[in-house]
């Protein structure tokens, strides 16, 4: 077999797996047997020559192979839908101007992908964007003369959720960030009291560290912060060359440091909430044509998003 012999079949059932990080949740998800999950995984490895996923004792991670495979999966996935939808959707009509405010992690990391697929499905509406922090855009949805058409935050971080509507388009897990030669890393999981015995990376950006701050509360923990930082870079910088360790969501995950450092992932024993994205609305504002259109294509095109 080769590489034209993968099949949306193989995308599916390798996203599922990706998704759950194991093949008896992912064959749930998609109605077959873990049999089937496991041949076709073995045969996609097989086809593209690399392994994409380490099997753990407790489920399965992707490698950096498979991260890298994951990306592409998802926009052969999301293209083919928006083929198949366009058609009967008459996208071509609808125009005017469409609001949009997003926080920093939402346009770093989640958003740019999805605009560029909806102007080619729209190309009549006109998108003008702007970046907010949290309390500004909560603010602005609080307020009678909001003039923005679509709010997209990290919606777990909501101080003031009364008269506001979520809908959730991602929920990005959260686990620890370690280098290869770290003594974590050779676990297969590991807990915050294993986690707070070393030196922690702590991000700041889109109030990161105050969700991080709960969590390590309501275990009665505390971690031993080596850096407090708003860079990104900056702490793949310091995992990646072992002097700490981080716990960050999948969403903002990448395998490498700007100098080649290899950085690996290892779940969390104790319960960490996951980093949720979604669009938020007021209750009582009414939504223009163009605005509804941007709505349904995001909750629609997250449907098969996982992070």
């Amino acid at each position: 077999m080769t590489t034209r012999d993968i099949s949306t079949r193989h995308l599916r059932y390798f996203l599922a797996a990706a998704q759950s990080g194991q093949f008896s949740l992912a064959a749930h998800a998609v109605h077959v047997s873990q049999t089937a999950i496991t041949t076709t995984i073995g045969r996609l490895e097989s086809m593209l020559g690399v392994k994409l996923f380490e099997r753990r004792p407790h489920g399965v991670a992707l490698t950096a192979e498979g991260r890298h495979f994951l990306e592409h999966a998802q926009a052969v996935l999301s293209t083919l839908r928006d083929a198949t939808r366009a058609p009967t959707m008459h996208t071509y009509d609808i125009s005017g101007t469409v609001r949009i405010a997003a926080t920093g992690t939402v346009m770093g990391y989640f958003l740019a992908p999805y605009l560029a697929r909806f102007r080619r499905t729209h190309p009549k509406i006109e998108l003008k964007l702007v970046e907010m922090i949290r309390p500004a855009l909560e603010d602005r949805l609080h307020r009678v003369d909001n003039d923005i058409d679509v709010v997209i935050a990290v919606s777990s971080n909501l101080s003031r959720k009364e008269g506001l509507v979520i809908d959730t388009l991602v929920r990005s897990r959260r686990q620890l960030w370690t280098s290869t030669d770290h003594p974590l890393c050779l676990a297969s999981e590991v807990s915050l009291k294993e986690i707070s015995e070393y030196p922690l990376v702590k991000l700041t950006v889109d109030e990161s560290g105050e969700s991080a701050s709960r969590y390590w509360r309501k275990q009665h923990r505390a971690p031993n912060v080596l850096l407090e930082t708003e860079s990104m870079e900056a702490v793949r910088s310091f995992v990646g060359l072992g002097l700490g360790v981080t716990i960050l969501a999948d969403l903002v995950f990448r395998p490498w440091t700007l100098d080649g450092r290899k950085i690996e992932t290892r779940p969390i024993t104790d319960v960490v909430p996951p980093m949720e994205l979604g669009i938020v609305r007021n209750m009582n504002h009414e939504e223009s044509p163009a605005a509804q259109a941007l709505n349904r294509f995001l909750k629609d095109a997250c449907s098969i998003a996982h992070f």
